[in-house]
């Protein structure tokens, strides 16, 4: 009994201190803190027990009510139990996404009419090189695109959506051959099971730039396709199905794919890069959002949490310093600064102990770690004048090791076992001393997650994070993201290669 009640006072104070822990006190996300504040409890409670006592009411009334049908609720409840299904039977009847058989088609009302013209004419002779003459051309075949234009002058910036028609030509050679000018194509993305691929073509209804706002209005706001659709009709008067939508910011990603590329190779060129992950879900599966992040560039991967995506981001070629977590996939690099903003976390809810011993160091830690941050930070300290400090701090991890309280001795052994990473930055004062440059990268992740709770192919996800990426890396360097995304979308079309960015 004496063995049991100590472990029931432990298991009591553990919940206690979990309890209080927010984001200040421990590596929960502020978005996980409470909106309302610790003072407003009562009232939440005194709120929710009226509800409760308005409910009981009602249910009280309506029982009164409900007495007298029972027979025909009992007849009900047999007649519904005949008609249940099977599990099987439900999951084989399960509605599948998209686009139901039988269901209304979605079309265009009236005939499109054409802003301006735009002239596709054949250049050269395939056969014989020669250049050919365009008032000899004959038109061949025309499609209608829709495309978004900024429209500004001194006095304010606008944008529209006009119909432009594209006119492709032909032309016989010299030589005999006829030379037919076809719209550009790029990639086929080829995913098993899908009814049709996309093809990167400028044979579409979308334009470049229409379809880089499109993209921008989900990756950036968090919009999803019926509110996307919606917000075209209510603002630029324009329809886009469900489907088109999807393709289009689909399409989107696709094109940035040799850019995401690119931007791998130059991260393995730089001296320094912060390195951090959080949860993500696809359809369901437990997968994560990996970030490589330096003053310039910014990488998104979506996959496991094993080492095999750290080697994506960070390959053999990399010989510079990562700034991390205390995640075990960092700890086989030697050259590695530990993120101290997590430790401090940790020795914040260290304070809120319920015993005292605890507490005191719990403000042990906390006052060497934030002193030793303060020396380096002044640009006065070098690695002698820190000597005091670290002794301290690691006299406190000594004592800690050997506490029986589970909390103060994980905090204080993880500090021993990963020592060099946590000072790295004291014989490196280039270093920073936290990682919340890759934290702030993943806040938008973490809000769009919540909104749209994942995706549901690797396709998806794979989009999702290439246009974060060139998005994210457009403004570390003050360009103008979507325009560059346009740009790309328009490229790949054509099936050229991406331009640099920047």
């Amino acid at each position: 009994m004496i063995d049991l009640t100590i472990r029931l006072r432990n298991f009591s104070i553990d919940l206690y201190e979990r309890l209080n822990q927010d984001s200040t006190n421990s590596s929960k996300p502020p978005s996980s803190d409470s909106p309302f504040g610790k003072n407003n409890d009562q009232k939440i409670k005194d709120n929710v027990t009226q509800a409760t006592d308005r409910d009981d009411a009602d249910t009280n009334e309506s029982n009164i009510g409900d007495s007298e049908h029972s027979g025909d609720n009992t007849q009900n409840a047999s007649d519904n139990d005949k008609t249940d299904k099977s599990e099987d039977e439900q999951k084989e009847n399960k509605r599948k996404p998209g686009r139901q058989p039988g269901s209304q088609g979605f079309g265009r009302r009236g005939s499109p009419v054409a802003y301006r013209t735009e002239q596709h004419y054949p250049e050269q002779c395939i056969i014989c090189n020669s250049q050919l003459d365009t008032n000899r051309a004959v038109l061949h075949t025309g499609f209608y695109t829709y495309e978004l234009e900024k429209n500004s002058d001194n006095s304010f910036h606008s944008i529209s959506i006009v119909c432009i028609l594209h006119h492709y030509y032909s032309q016989v050679c010299s030589c005999g051959h006829e030379n037919i000018a076809y719209p550009g194509s790029g990639c086929e993305a080829v995913i098993e099971g899908r009814a049709c691929n996309i093809q990167l073509s400028e044979y579409t209804l979308v334009g470049p730039m229409l379809a880089a706002f499109i993209a921008s209005l989900s990756r950036d706001y968090g919009m999803s396709r019926n509110k996307i659709r919606d917000y075209l009709k209510t603002w630029f008067n324009f329809e886009l199905s469900a489907g088109m939508i999807c393709k289009t910011i689909r399409e989107a990603g696709i094109a940035c794919y040799p850019v995401v590329d690119e931007l791998i190779e130059q991260l393995q060129e730089k001296e320094q890069v912060h390195l951090d992950e959080t949860t993500w879900k696809e359809k369901g599966i437990l997968l994560w959002v990996w970030v490589g992040i330096t003053a310039n560039i910014a990488v998104y991967l979506i996959g496991t949490r094993k080492k095999e995506m750290l080697l994506q981001l960070i390959t053999e070629a990399f010989m510079g310093w990562i700034i991390t977590d205390g995640y075990g996939v960092y700890r086989g690099y030697e050259k590695r600064q530990r993120c101290l903003a997590h430790l401090i976390r940790k020795a914040v809810s260290l304070t809120g102990a319920v015993d005292e011993k605890v507490q005191k160091m719990g403000d042990w830690f906390l006052n060497e770690l934030r002193r030793l941050i303060n020396e380096m930070a002044s640009g006065q300290a070098g690695k002698n004048q820190c000597n005091p400090t670290l002794a301290r701090l690691k006299r406190a991890c000594n004592l800690g090791a050997e506490s029986e309280h589970a909390k103060l001795k994980s905090l204080a052994k993880e500090i021993l076992n990963d020592w060099d990473a946590v000072v790295a930055f004291v014989k490196n004062p280039e270093l920073p001393a936290t990682n919340n440059l890759a934290e702030r990268a993943l806040r938008w992740v973490v809000l769009y997650r919540k909104i749209t709770f994942g995706t549901r192919t690797p396709e998806g996800s794979r989009s999702f994070a290439a246009t974060l990426s060139v998005v994210k890396t457009c403004r570390l360097r003050n360009i103008d993201p979507w325009n560059y995304v346009a740009q790309t979308i328009a490229r790949a079309r054509k099936g050229l290669a991406p331009m640099a960015i920047g």
